[in-house]
C-alpha cells in the first residue's frame, strides 16, 4: 500500500466536496455556535454512516479484500478530518489576517498516519504548531475535537512544536514511532514538510541501532504478555505472536533503516525472495481481514479471537465444513498458518539485517537461540 493511496478523497464512498457545500450552505443563516456545531456533527454524522454501510457492503461481498475497507476506513477517516478543518478554521474561527505565529499542520500518526484502519480503530492526530501554542490554534484544536468526539471517533491527539516533537521523540520510543508514521492531511504543509525534514536529520538518522533494539525488546515483552507462543487456543488477531503487530514492527524497522515509504518497498529490498513476499502479502491481507471482521462482528475495538467469534468469523470469511472437518477448524489452520509465515519472514528479514551489520548480533542471536520452554511438569534433556 503507497501513500498516495491514503492521501486520496474517499469518492467512492463520500464526495467530500459537495459534503463540505451543504453544510457551509445549511450554517450561512445560523448565529448560535451550539447550533452550528450541532448542523455540522448531523451532516458529517450521516455522511459518515452511508459512507460506514457501503464500505461494510462490499466487505460483505468481497470478505477477504481487506486493503481495499483498511483503505476505505482510513480515507474516510481523511475526509472527516480534512472536512472539520476547514469549518474550524474558516467558519468557527477565522483569521483574516493571521501571524507567522498562527499557523497549524493536521497530521496524521501511528497506524492512523499508515493508512491502515479498522472499523474501530483509534484516530491518532499530531496538532502541529511553529512555535507556542496560540489562542487562535488552541481554538482550532479544541472545535475539531470536539467536532469528531461527537462523531464517535476515538481520537487520541497531541499539540507540539517542531521542538517539542524532537525532544520527545528522543525521550521515548512510542512517541518515535508514531512519527515515524506521520502523514499530512490538512493545514499548513510547509510546516509538516520542516517537521518531516527534521526528524530525518536530528532524530531518525543515526540511531538506527537503538531503534531496532527497542522495537525487539518491545516485542519481546508484547509476546511474554500474549502468552509467549503462536498457538493460542484465543490469539489476539494485533498483539500476539504472528499478528499485525509483528508485521508492523517488521516494517518500522525497514522504513527507519532504509527509509521505505510503504510495505510494497520491501520487495525492492532483495530481503525476499518473490514466493517470500507473497506469503507476507497473504498474511498481512488476511490478519486485517480478521481483525476488519472482529471490529464489524462485535461493534467495538475487539482484537481477541474468542471461540464464539472464530466460529463467526470462520462463516463470514466464507469457510464451510469439509473433509469431515468444521469451517472453523479450516478456519483456525490458515490463520495459524498465516502466524507462521509472519514468524518465519520476521526471522528472514532480522537475519538480513545482520548481516548487512544494520543491528548489533547479540539481540538477534538471543531472538534465535532461547531456550525452550516445555510445559508445567515436563524438563527439556540434551
Amino acid at each position: 500500500m503507497t501513500l498516495s493511496d491514503t492521501t486520496q478523497s474517499a469518492t467512492t464512498f463520500l464526495d467530500e466536496a459537495a459534503l463540505l457545500a451543504k453544510i457551509i450552505s445549511a450554517l450561512s443563516e445560523l448565529q448560535d455556535e451550539r447550533e452550528k456545531r450541532a448542523v455540522v456533527v448531523t451532516e458529517l454524522r450521516a455522511a459518515r454512516l452511508s459512507a460506514l454501510a457501503t464500505i461494510e457492503a462490499n466487505l460483505a461481498a468481497a470478505p477477504l479484500a481487506a486493503q481495499t475497507a483498511i483503505r476505505a476506513y482510513s480515507q474516510l477517516t481523511d475526509c472527516l478530518v480534512r472536512t472539520t478543518y476547514h469549518l474550524a478554521q474558516n467558519t468557527f474561527h477565522p483569521a483574516p489576517t493571521p501571524t507567522t505565529a498562527e499557523r497549524l499542520a493536521v497530521i496524521a500518526v501511528g497506524g492512523y498516519g499508515r493508512g491502515e484502519m479498522a472499523l474501530h480503530s483509534d484516530v491518532d492526530l499530531l496538532f502541529l504548531t511553529p512555535y507556542k501554542m496560540t489562542v487562535w490554534a488552541e481554538s482550532v484544536i479544541e472545535t475539531m475535537l470536539y467536532i469528531l468526539w461527537d462523531l464517535r471517533l476515538k481520537v487520541g491527539h497531541a499539540s507540539r512544536n517542531i521542538r517539542d516533537c524532537i525532544r520527545l521523540g528522543s525521550e521515548d520510543f512510542t512517541i518515535r514511532t508514531a512519527m515515524l508514521e506521520q502523514r499530512f492531511l490538512c493545514g499548513d504543509n510547509a510546516l509538516a514538510t520542516e517537521l518531516e525534514v527534521k526528524l530525518w536529520q536530528d532524530l531518525f538518522q543515526g540511531t538506527e541501532h537503538e531503534f531496532i533494539e527497542a522495537k525487539l525488546e518491545e516485542r519481546e515483552v508484547r509476546h511474554e504478555k500474549q502468552g509467549g507462543q503462536r498457538y493460542l487456543v484465543e490469539p489476539n488477531v494485533k498483539e500476539a505472536k504472528g499478528g499485525l503487530r509483528d508485521l508492523q514492527s517488521l516494517y518500522w524497522i525497514a522504513k527507519y533503516v532504509f527509509r521505505i515509504t510503504s510495505t510494497d518497498d520491501l520487495a525492492d529490498l532483495d530481503v525476499f525472495r518473490p514466493d517470500e513476499f507473497a506469503r507476507l502479502e497473504k498474511a498481512e491481507n488476511f490478519l486485517w481481514a480478521v481483525r476488519c471482521h472482529l471490529h464489524l462482528t462485535t461493534r467495538r475495538a475487539m482484537d481477541m479471537l474468542t471461540f464464539d467469534l472464530q466460529v463467526e468469523i470462520a462463516e463470514k470469511l466464507g469457510y464451510r465444513d469439509k473433509s469431515g472437518r468444521r469451517a472453523v477448524e479450516h478456519f483456525m489452520q490458515d490463520y495459524f498458518l498465516h502466524a507462521t509465515a509472519v514468524g518465519d519472514l520476521t526471522r528472514i528479514f532480522l537475519t538480513s539485517l545482520e548481516a548487512s551489520h544494520a543491528k548489533a548480533a547479540p539481540l538477534l542471536q538471543r531472538l534465535f537461540t532461547r531456550k525452550p520452554r516445555p510445559p508445567k511438569g515436563f524438563k527439556v534433556v540434551h
